[in-house]
């Protein structure tokens, strides 16, 4: 609270009478100070800002904001322009009219001080009280003149604006450590600096609103801020606020004849983090540079006049306890007090942390943890005095800290230390001993994991830094690599021999999951993932717990696998089981690569619900987490081309595989990827009528790939289901794969009016009439219930119907026959019965291939079927309402009038259209807002009004009477 206003006549005798009045007449500015020196006028003076100078409105606006209350506060570090930016406010006019400037000095006794103040007052036309009087001796002031003070501000016409730039240095001596705090000197001048500020403080609360204080300062003073904030009575404009934007950054390099790029000034803020003194020390280096956008990415800190500013005004003006800390600090990212005190051997951190964070010396506490960070520069900088001052220390440094950043389970930061102080054992048996190699492929710290070991050497000694190899091998890609790093591994885990370690050797079997899956090989990688789940069962929970990723990429990995082989069964159960392991954090990319591997799955199988329903969740997931679009999320957008395919939603097709195919780079496709899309692409051709667009995006994917031992029904060849070319070289396609670009190339030749040629692709070597080497491509065999249909349907377009009958025998009641080739196979016995005039069996067997691929609207195979499926439901308008979800267009059914369907009074609007085809894929109102982004409530209001427009009640009768006027 500040003190009585009214000095005692005890305090008033003790201090003496120290008050002089001040002779009649002008004010004589020659007066010396208390202590006999003159005063220096450079210290009234207002500083001209430098040039170029950049008007930064905002921060101009505090100030005269904060001139409106009793104290504004300007706190940032040295070079952060508090000084130009209170100096630029004055000089603008800004400022109240009757403003007065001081400098203060750390030598400054309370005394000498105040005289500086109250000549401040004078020579910048405040009108003092008469009689104020100067203070006459150095060390302190009477009380009785503080208060003559206050009341003559008080009792002026106009509030008076006092500026004291770097009022800090008022207890600057008292916050060094160089001073011993039990040195009588040391007491003496911590008293000044703590009576300054008490009878500053005095002033200010009874001079009430004649009073502004303006103040800049790299710390907080010692005025008692915290009753201002609990006031609301103080505007504060700290570091944050003085940071250089980029729209402030611009004009300052402008002005200095530069022009950057965007992305150089965004990397230029970067380092520097808009420190304002650090833009201008390095704009004219820039401006020397031949190429000053490679200086933004190359510039050295400490081969540059900021490390002369830093090492000057920020280190060198700390005590040599700090300047140690600091010193040894700055090794680590960020420091925390235990770190500090374990790099320095000392028990100080804490309190020297603390106040070199309250002094602005470049470092900051990082919210409201324990945590401390040092600017980069400033880091950078450190580090090459540390260098060049202790030479060897910083390996030594970087040691501890990596033991007990791993100790303190901050485990990245660990390895990047160890990494940066080249201790690869150290930094490889950190990542690998915890289990956490996983992190090398998935999660947050990937990309900085990775570049930590990117200097490692390609033949590391020892079995960690093998294993890590290796996995940064596999990370790029290199199988070759991988494998040689691989073997070295092993060769180490053999010496070992049942002492190896089990969460060394679960790492190895991991990283086999991992490559068996890049490389498809089958057998491999079934063999690493049984390894794997034995060592993971065998793993303490607490640790297994830690690393929720290793029980989901295993069972990813292995059913992307069996995908890849065409073994939809036993990849559905595996994907399932892997996205079932993604509940805890840390399983985001596992989860999304499972979602997408299992819509693949699901759109193999003809289950089009399903296979959308988990690309949009895998989609989704990749959006909770950030995970950038690219790679696997190509797959996603795939399977939802391939159900629009399917739904015959050609332009939705379109849409969507031009996102899996046009995305930026990852990973390259796996094959059954790189299947699906092509067999997509030739269909969507097809129906648009581009028979060699269809062709060319089949045959470009068949002819890389050869198809290994595998036959093409996707059963294992007779050497074992090794899944490789004999040779143990991984097969690029396998068996499946071929047939389903064969299925493809042969319904693209069917439309084409060829069905010699798309026989031909189908045909088995005992077929009389294959045609050998067609093309270059030889004929595809297979059992499997797809070929068999397409087979029987290229034999129909011949006119071969008994080997087309005999081609489809008995595939309704095969297990591994799909929805869709069921419904397929109906339908042609369908189309054989109405070419010989079995009317009614025609009509049965259509009913049969309806009931079939309704569930999941499989809409292309009738498209595709040609006109007597149009003929056929003509004959039973009953079962061509029964079935409105077919595709409209050329179908020719009825009204529900009877007659021609009447126009539509008011035409439908784009996103009306697009809400009735979701519908038509009978999505509930749910479904359909997800689908589009909207709300629930505006496909409810879209729907009325589709409903007022083509005059019906109910949804389903929307979707018929659109298709019958050919609105979808």
């Amino acid at each position: 609270m500040p003190r009585d206003p009214t000095p005692t006549w005890t305090s008033v005798t003790a201090m003496g009478n120290n008050a002089t009045p001040p002779p009649p007449g002008p004010p004589d500015h020659r007066r010396p100070a208390p202590s006999g020196d003159p005063l220096l006028a450079a210290r009234f003076a207002v500083p001209a800002p430098p040039e170029p100078l950049v008007r930064r409105p905002a921060l101009l606006a505090g100030l005269t904001a904060g001139a409106r209350g009793p104290l504004t506060l300007v706190s940032g570090p040295a070079g952060a322009g508090k000084t130009v930016l209170a100096a630029h406010w004055v000089r603008l006019g800004l400022a109240p009219r009757a403003t007065a400037w001081l400098t203060v000095e750390a030598d400054d006794a309370p005394g000498v001080f105040w005289a500086y103040l109250i000549e401040a007052l004078d020579r910048h036309g405040v009108k003092l009280p008469p009689g104020l009087g100067r203070p006459t001796r150095a060390e302190g002031v009477d009380r009785s003149l503080l208060t003559r003070l206050a009341a003559g501000l008080a009792e002026a016409p106009e509030c008076t604006a006092l500026v004291l730039d770097q009022i800090d240095r008022i207890d600057q001596i008292n916050r060094n450590d160089q001073i011993n705090r039990n040195d009588r000197v040391g007491r003496i001048d911590a008293a000044y600096a703590r009576g300054i500020a008490d009878d500053l403080e005095f002033v200010l609360h009874h001079a009430g609103g004649g009073l502004r204080l303006v103040l800049t300062a790299r710390t907080d003073p010692l005025l008692p801020l915290h009753r201002y904030r609990a006031a609301g009575q103080i505007v504060e404009l700290r570091a944050r606020e003085l940071r250089f934007t980029p729209e402030q950054a611009e004009p300052l390099l402008r002005a200095h004849g530069l022009a950057l790029s965007a992305a150089g000034l965004r990397l230029l803020l970067e380092r520097t983090e808009g420190w304002a003194a650090g833009l201008r020390l390095c704009a004219p280096a820039m401006r020397e540079a031949a190429d000053p956008e490679a200086f933004v990415r190359e510039f050295a800190a400490d081969r540059t006049t900021i490390a002369d500013y830093l090492l000057t005004e920020v280190l060198a003006a700390q005590p040599p306890a700090a300047q140690d800390l600091l010193l040894r600090a700055c090794v680590a990212e960020r420091v925390h007090p235990a770190l500090a005190d374990a790099l320095t051997g000392r028990a100080d951190a804490a309190w020297t942390l603390a106040r070199l964070a309250r002094d602005n010396a470049f470092l900051e506490q990082l919210g409201g943890s324990a945590w401390y960070r040092l600017h980069p520069l400033f880091a950078e900088v450190l580090r090459a005095h540390l260098r060049h001052r202790c030479p060897g220390l910083e390996g030594e440094l970087r040691g501890r800290a990596a033991r007990w950043l791993a100790g303190a389970g901050q485990l990245t930061e660990a390895v990047t230390q160890a990494a940066a102080a080249a201790d690869w054992p150290l930094a490889a048996g950190l990542l690998i001993d915890d289990l956490a190699v996983g992190r090398l492929f998935t999660g947050l710290d990937t990309q900085l994991l990775r570049h930590a070991f990117a200097a490692m050497p390609p033949e590391p000694d020892g079995t960690a830094p093998a294993l890590v190899a290796a996995a940064c091998r596999l990370a790029e890609l290199d199988l070759d690599g991988c494998a040689a790093a691989l073997r070295h591994a092993d060769a180490r885990l053999a010496e070992d021999g049942t002492a190896a370690d089990p969460v060394r050797r679960l790492s190895r079997a991991f990283l086999g999951v991992l490559g068996g899956r890049l490389g498809h090989d089958l057998a491999g990688t079934r063999a690493a993932a049984a390894e794997a789940r034995r060592l993971l069962r065998a793993l303490p929970p607490a640790l297994r717990a830690r690393h929720p990723e290793l029980g989901a990429m295993v069972p990813a990995a292995l059913g992307a696998t069996e995908l890849g082989a065409g073994r939809l069964a036993r990849a559905a159960a595996e994907l399932t089981e892997a996205v079932e392991a993604c509940a805890a954090p840390g399983t985001e990319y596992p989860l999304c690569d499972a979602l997408g591997s299992l819509a693949l799955v699901e759109l193999l199988r003809g289950r089009l619900r399903q296979a959308a329903e988990h690309a949009r969740a895998a989609l989704a997931a990749a959006e909770r987490a950030a995970i950038p679009p690219g790679g696997r999320a190509g797959v996603d957008h795939l399977v939802l081309a391939g159900v629009a395919a399917e739904h015959d939603d050609l332009r939705t097709a379109r849409a969507q595989l031009a996102l899996a195919t046009a995305g930026p780079g990852g990973p390259p496709p796996e094959p059954a990827a790189e299947v699906a899309a092509a067999v997509i692409a030739c269909r969507l051709a097809t129906a648009e009528g581009d028979w060699a667009a269809a062709l060319g995006a089949v045959r470009a994917v068949r002819t890389a790939g050869t198809a290994g031992p595998e036959t093409a029904d996707g059963t294992d060849g007779t050497d074992g289901t090794d899944g490789t070319d004999g040779t143990g070289a991984p097969a690029r396609l396998s068996g499946w794969s071929v047939d389903e670009l064969a299925i493809a190339e042969s319904g693209a030749h069917l439309a084409h009016g060829d069905p010699r040629r798309a026989l031909a692709v189908l045909d088995g070597p005992d077929r009389p009439n294959r045609l050998d080497g067609l093309d270059g491509l030889d004929a595809v065999v297979s059992d499997r219930p797809e070929h068999r249909v397409a087979l029987a349907r290229a034999l129909l377009a011949a006119g071969r119907r008994e080997e087309a009958a005999a081609a489809l025998a008995g595939l309704a009641a095969e297990p591994s026959a799909t929805a869709t080739s069921r419904a397929q196979a109906c339908l042609l016995q369908a189309q054989a019965a109405a070419a010989t005039g079995a009317t009614e069996q025609a009509h049965r067997l259509l009913r049969e291939a309806l009931a079939l691929a309704r569930p999941q609207q499989l809409r292309r195979i009738f498209a595709e079927s040609g006109p007597w499926v149009r003929r056929l439901l003509r004959q039973d308008p009953q079962l061509a309402r029964a079935h409105g979800w077919l595709p409209a267009p050329g179908w020719g059914r009825p009204s529900p009038g009877g007659g021609a369907a009447p126009p539509v009074a008011e035409p439908l609007s784009e996103r009306e259209t697009e809400v009735l085809r979701q519908a038509a894929l009978l999505l509930s109102t749910e479904e359909i807002a997800a689908a589009l982004y909207v709300s629930a409530n505006t496909v409810k209001t879209h729907l009325r009004s589709i409903h007022r427009k083509l005059s019906v009640t109910r949804r389903s009768e929307a979707v018929r009477r659109a298709q019958d006027l050919g609105l979808l």
